[in-house]
């Protein structure tokens, strides 16, 4: 049970920050994209970027700052590499970004946050 309720408010916050990123002029171009490596929550596209982003949600705000761990962006980061010609075409750049969510805090963005 807990399982499913982790799987539930995981999809609820990427909900939200596809609905974030709509609104700070993105295009959601996919969601929940299934790679050997990994999962990448969402990909969207602003003019010639094109972001691959892992959206953690927690329920307190204060657990925000240990959401993310390298291990995790690495996987992330290799989804990425197995799926990025689908998404983008030459001349684009591409970036690992990550959104962080809690209630009552603002979406939290981190602009390429994977630099191997």
């Amino acid at each position: 049970m807990k399982r499913q309720q982790a799987e539930r408010s995981g999809r609820d916050g990427e909900t939200r920050a596809a609905l974030w990123l709509r609104a700070k002029g993105w295009q959601v171009l996919d969601r929940r994209v299934k790679t050997a490596a990994g999962e990448i929550d969402l990909v969207a596209k602003r003019g010639r970027l094109v972001a691959f982003i892992e959206v953690k949600w927690r329920q307190k705000r204060e657990e925000l700052d240990h959401a993310i761990d390298q291990h995790r962006l690495a996987r992330v980061a290799a989804a990425t590499e197995a799926v990025a010609h689908r998404y983008a075409t030459e001349g684009e750049d591409i970036r690992v970004d990550v959104i962080l969510l809690a209630p009552g805090a603002f979406p939290r963005h981190i602009a390429s946050a994977w630099q191997p």
